[in-house]
């Protein structure tokens, strides 16, 4: 079964994200937003963080223009649309990866599909594009992955375009209240998104395989745990600071009962430097020690100290697990990386994993250094590094 994932705002990660789940070889990417996934299972959003929508492939159209596939359109919906229920039907449609289509021709487009739809019997109400791409929350307030609902994708490729339908779109509320809705939160030392939290995960993971035990060494507020939590895993926390462990309680009890779990999970005030953690350890998924927010680049001495700081902590960390990991553990970990301009500067710990026994893990078809999760207003950036114990 081929399903279509049409990536976030950093395609990159959520390729990975996919490569890491399903394997380089059932994937095939399509476009710079879109990836082809062969499986034999049903992909689900409590599982992804990179992906925003999931749509089921409908046609190639090889050679064709923009105008051409909406021609193809305007000729085949009415062949279609008599076999859904009574009702008026909610159509849209979001172009990807054609930048030389402006948003006046999209809805004129879109508009002329009217006529054949009424032509053939339905009425229709179009929804209209706030840019050429519809986002989630129209998808969602449309209800167009019901019954009487149709997104329409049309997808620019090397070859011509591909045309698909959506399924399925990323909960942008259930990830508000994951988010904003938890009883405790702390600005103070950052907040892990959700949707990031679920990507460190399953880069981690490497398998659709739930029956593993997670460990977050930096748990903070438990952002991490409680999407592991989830997805189904059983998750083990360590902070070196007690209001943090309490923060995740906190947080792990409202998950809880917010979405009726019976989940396995621990806690426990810990040092990862220094930490001996109990077994088993299936699998090691953290944001680690980010350093100091800045709103204004630094000078170059505080920037070279800030980053020691981090490399000396991450480095004693690293060195503390792996005495404790078996050969092949996976570990995915976000460090800090700073954007100066037009300078991204790394961890020097990063250049010596080999050393202190760590394999990095390369992915086919997302490049290492396109696996830094940062928005352009930002200084600090979290880079995913993925590892196997050696």
């Amino acid at each position: 079964m081929k399903q279509l994932c049409i990536l976030g705002r950093q395609p990159a990660i959520g390729i990975a994200e996919l490569e890491a789940l399903y394997g380089a070889d059932n994937l095939e990417v399509c476009s710079p937003s879109s990836v082809q996934v062969t499986t034999d299972q049903p992909i689900h959003f409590r599982r992804l963080g990179g992906t925003i929508k999931i749509a089921k492939p409908l046609k190639e159209l090889p050679g064709y223009s923009f105008t051409q596939a909406c021609e193809y359109l305007s000729k085949t919906i009415p062949q279609h649309v008599k076999h859904l229920p009574d009702g008026k039907l909610k159509l849209g449609l979001s172009l990807y990866d054609d930048a030389t289509v402006s948003l006046s021709t999209l809805t004129a487009q879109l508009l002329r599909l009217k006529k054949p739809i009424k032509q053939a019997g339905r009425s229709v109400r179009i929804v209209e594009n706030k840019s050429l791409v519809l986002d989630a929350a129209q998808v969602i307030y449309n209800k167009l992955t019901k019954e009487l609902g149709w997104e329409l994708l049309l997808i620019k490729t090397k070859s011509g375009f591909m045309l698909a339908q959506t399924t399925a779109v990323q909960d942008i509320n259930d990830y508000t209240v994951r988010d904003r809705g938890r009883p405790k939160r702390d600005a103070r030392i950052g907040m892990l998104p959700p949707k990031l939290a679920q990507i460190i995960i399953n880069l981690a993971s490497d398998t659709l395989d739930t029956k593993k035990t997670i460990l977050d060494p930096f748990c903070g507020t438990g952002v991490l745990l409680q999407e592991a939590l989830l997805m189904g895993y059983s998750v083990y926390g360590t902070d070196n600071n007690d209001r943090m462990i309490q923060y995740s309680r906190e947080n792990l009890q409202w998950l809880e009962k917010k979405y009726d779990l019976r989940a396995a999970w621990d806690l426990a005030e810990a040092d990862a430097t220094k930490a001996t953690w109990k077994q088993p350890i299936d699998s090691v998924a953290c944001e680690t020690y980010l350093g100091r927010p800045f709103t204004t680049p630094p000078d170059s001495a505080l920037l070279q100290k800030n980053r020691a700081d981090c490399d000396t902590i991450i480095r004693k960390f690293l060195q503390n697990i792996g005495s404790q990991l078996s050969s092949g553990t996976r570990l995915c970990i976000a460090v800090p990386a700073w954007f100066m301009g037009n300078s991204v500067f790394h961890l020097a710990t990063l250049d010596d994993l080999e050393k202190i026994g760590y394999k990095q893990i390369s992915f086919v078809h997302a490049p290492r250094t396109d696996l830094i999760y940062h928005r352009e207003d930002q200084i600090v950036g979290r880079e995913l590094v993925v590892l196997a114990r050696r």
